[in-house]
């Protein structure tokens, strides 16, 4: 009887919407981007395919709006408990997608379930020494100092159906194998998991007793992966699609001037940049270097660094749809150094000299590992700087893999060297200090997404002063400090800031959000 109701009141929903909308039939979205997102399990990891689908079926105390800004979402309101920590009102109107109440069980449930070892958001939380249910609709999240950064943190931080995940024996997330919420999924957003084929379609509907007001007049919304572009481009022209994320680069101008389509552009605030195995002792793939790792050696990383013209890069791959960067966060992103803005100088003979220097005078060989279908143009970036290090003795053997089994690959070591993209969940400096420059330390839930295991000292003194400054010049001035033992140390080799470059048939109005974050109740079709 249940099943029945709830069709019949998706029919009524699918109604209204196209009544609200002066549209006469039902209104099927279909979409598409280069990988499927891993899990339905908004826990089990920690990335943007992952978080930006799931934010339209789950969601969090907060979100973020059109501008990136945080508003109310399941709590409608919140305070700063002093120096303690903070208060979440939390809504009494709220339903799960099978119609059990939200309350402050689950959010409790929630927290306990995504800062668990199992968790790959477990680095959300780090700065939390419990949380406390004051009653159904009252949570009180308690800090080990103060953190005036906490609402922004947790802006994907995703409510799960404590009931719903105890029944289906669904209690911990994993990314190493399936449990029930890896393709089903309860939430509270906008619209319902309607079917699930991994790797093929996902679709979703709209759910008829969201507490929100929903933009969208769209009554199914169907998700399909394409990793070849050159089909996903296929498949909008034909009609068969209505929207594609990303486009090739080199179909923008064109796609410009096709009738009845359009190309939306942007900046996404995701820097990408190449990581370095600095904890092992011995190179995994290397032909003619056992024994030891020459990465552990900053003038080696040096030696990458300026063998890399970022300049080309963005030039020739790109096609110009980039901008440089000398850290991990863009210009655009609170906590930015100015005072570390230049990168350092491409400079192939002076990364000779560095390799020389080093002891590696007829250089190395090393394992290169990349994704080919999470970055627009990754494996070609990849062959392209790969070249580049070839010319200073830095001969990477390049292995390129489908996201699906990137991830586990980093997590099992399996790399020398690897490219990565970051775009920081709170659009602040502090978020990848946190994630990819901290010491990895379980316990404290930091260095989650550090595959290499860099480490510095003083940079894991200085994040948690950073987290809990309230005074913006002191606050910037440890954020500048950090970001320049990171440039000097070498931890990374950031290149560049990933554009946003999306296209869809003329009659689709959306949203662009610079986390790339493909919001499905912003969509309305003309």
């Amino acid at each position: 009887m249940k099943l029945t109701l709830r069709a019949m009141l998706f029919i009524s929903m699918g109604t209204a919407l196209t009544l609200s909308h002066g549209i006469t039939s039902a209104e099927t979205f279909k979409w598409a981007g280069t990988s499927d997102p891993q899990t339905m399990d908004p826990h089990a990891n920690n990335s943007a395919p992952v978080l930006g689908f799931l934010n339209n079926v789950y969601e969090g105390l907060v979100r973020r709006n059109k501008a990136m800004k945080i508003e109310p979402a399941l709590a409608e309101s919140w305070e700063q408990l002093g120096a303690d920590g903070w208060r979440f009102n939390l809504r009494t109107d709220v339903t799960f997608h099978d119609g059990s109440a939200f309350t402050a069980d689950d959010v409790l449930f929630s927290y306990e379930r995504a800062s668990s070892e199992e968790s790959d958001v477990r680095s959300w939380f780090s700065p939390v020494e419990s949380v406390v249910v004051v009653d159904e609709h009252t949570i009180d999240f308690l800090t080990i100092a103060p953190n005036p950064l906490f609402p922004d943190s947790i802006a994907n931080f995703m409510i799960m159906d404590k009931d719903w995940a105890t029944a289906n024996e669904a209690m911990r997330p994993s990314s190493e194998a399936e449990n029930f919420a890896t393709r089903n999924a309860n939430g509270t957003g906008a619209f319902t998991l309607a079917s699930r084929d991994p790797g093929v379609k996902t679709t979703l509907k709209p759910y008829e007793g969201w507490w929100d007001t929903l933009e969208s007049n769209i009554t199914e919304a169907v998700y399909t992966p394409i990793g070849e572009s050159a089909t996903g481009m296929a498949a909008l022209l034909s009609g068969e699609i209505d929207f594609i994320s990303p486009i090739p680069l080199q179909d923008v101008p064109r796609m410009k001037q096709r009738a009845g389509f359009k190309v939306h552009e942007g900046v996404e605030a995701r820097v990408l940049m190449f990581g370095f195995a600095h904890q092992i002792d011995e190179l995994k793939f290397s032909d003619d270097v056992s024994g030891k790792n020459p990465f552990q050696d900053v003038r080696v990383r040096q030696a990458a660094y300026q063998a890399v013209n970022v300049d080309a890069l963005i030039d020739k791959v790109m096609r110009g749809n980039a901008q440089p960067a000398a850290q991990l966060v863009s210009d655009a992103m609170k906590g930015y150094s100015e005072a570390n803005a230049e990168r350092l100088a491409y400079d192939p003979e002076a990364a000779k000299q560095l390799m020389k220097d080093a002891g590696y005078a007829d250089g190395f060989s090393f394992g290169l590992q990349c994704p080919n279908d999470r970055y627009i143009n990754d494996e070609s970036i990849c062959k392209a700087a790969a070249s580049m290090f070839a010319k200073v003795g830095l001969n990477a053997k390049l292995t390129a893999m489908p996201v699906r089994n990137y991830w586990p690959e980093l997590r099992e070591d399996n790399f020398d060297m690897y490219l990565l993209g970051w775009s920081p969940g709170t659009f602040d400096a502090e978020h990848p200090i946190r994630f990819l420059a901290s010491t990895p330390n379980e316990e404290k839930k930091l260095g989650s997404w550090n595959f290499g295991g860099y480490s510095n000292a003083r940079i894991d003194e200085l994040l948690p002063m950073i987290q809990t400054e309230l005074d913006d010049d002191k606050r910037q001035a440890m954020i500048d400090e950090t970001t320049k033992l990171m440039q000097q140390d070498v931890a990374y080799i950031p290149m560049y800031v990933q554009p946003l470059i999306w296209a869809s048939k003329d009659n689709i109005e959306l949203t662009q959000r610079t986390d790339n974050f493909f919001i499905l109740r912003w969509v309305t079709i003309q």
